[in-house]
């Protein structure tokens, strides 16, 4: 008998340590899990980023980022690095290039790597990077044309087949610009409605969308499915709608991960284009906000 009340008592003993640490190791699972998901638009750091390259990118790991998305590829090269070079190093430290900003050339034929000249070119480098997604970042001033808008539906179109063929997915991503009314109609509808669904994707930024005045989860219903990358960036409180860090500002982005099944969304970046603070410094406050979410 008294064995078996050692054992039995060893038992619950083990029991309940193990039953007090389950909120624990809940906790953590959960925050590993937010954790893996949180990409960084590089843009963020592009002032760091000129200054020391790896440097900065091996300070982005260190705060925990696993997923980035980058800019500024022209000539065949990412940062001044061929793609196999620069993919290298980043296996190293731990980053997964998920994506990548590319402009439209539709205003200077003459750049190396856009959507109008050398496509095959970035897409294949894309590709070999390991990238998943091409974005067309931006269009200029002078690309914002109803007639323009109206061109881009096959310029896309065909940006898109080149990814698919590369095993990439095209996409676009947003300012606000787009959803100003132009002669009547919002462009937005244009790029989102007569492009394939299948060959253009939407990356949504989630600042760029409510400056504009518009709620993202209706986004979502008109156009479900579509929205496979987000930007996630917050918008100061006040007249001014400036830039802020990720869970300092204005933007509910509870109620918007919410709906995240209904985008369609798979991964998504922090950016914030202007810091009143060091850039890092930035990034690493929304980063931690976005692990207390629970994202």
């Amino acid at each position: 008998m008294k064995n078996i009340d050692q054992i039995s008592r060893k038992s619950f003993i083990k029991a309940s340590v193990a039953a007090l640490a389950m909120p624990f190791v809940s906790k953590l699972n959960m925050e590993t899990k937010a954790a893996s998901k949180i990409g960084l638009q590089l843009y963020t750091l592009r002032d760091d980023i000129a200054k020391d390259m790896e440097g900065t990118l091996r300070k982005v790991a260190a705060i925990g980022y696993k997923e980035i998305e980058l800019y500024g590829y022209s000539d065949g090269k990412f940062f001044g690095k061929r793609a196999k070079e620069l993919r290298s190093f980043l296996k190293s430290i731990g980053l997964n290039p998920i994506s990548g900003h590319y402009g439209a050339g539709v205003e200077n034929r003459k750049a190396i790597g856009t959507l109008s000249n050398s496509w095959q070119q970035a897409v294949d480098d894309a590709a070999e990077l390991g990238q998943k997604y091409v974005n067309c970042a931006y269009l200029t001033p002078k690309e914002r044309t109803l007639d323009g808008y109206k061109s881009y539906v096959e310029l896309f179109n065909r940006a898109g087949e080149v990814a698919k063929k590369a095993g990439l997915q095209f996409g676009y991503h947003n300012h606000d610009f787009e959803f100003m009314n132009l002669e009547g109609i919002v462009p937005y509808d244009i790029i989102a409605g007569q492009t394939d669904p299948s060959l253009v994707k939407l990356e949504l930024d989630l600042y760029w969308v409510v400056k504009a005045g518009i709620n993202p989860v209706d986004l979502f219903r008109k156009y479900p499915g579509r929205f496979p990358l987000w930007h996630v960036k917050d918008m100061e409180k006040g007249p001014e709608k400036s830039y802020a860090e990720v869970g300092t500002g204005s933007i509910d982005f509870g109620k918007i991960f919410a709906e995240r099944k209904l985008s369609g969304m798979t991964h998504f970046f922090v950016e914030q284009d202007v810091a009143k603070i060091p850039a890092l410094q930035a990034i690493q406050i929304s980063y931690d906000n976005l692990i207390k979410m629970k994202v």
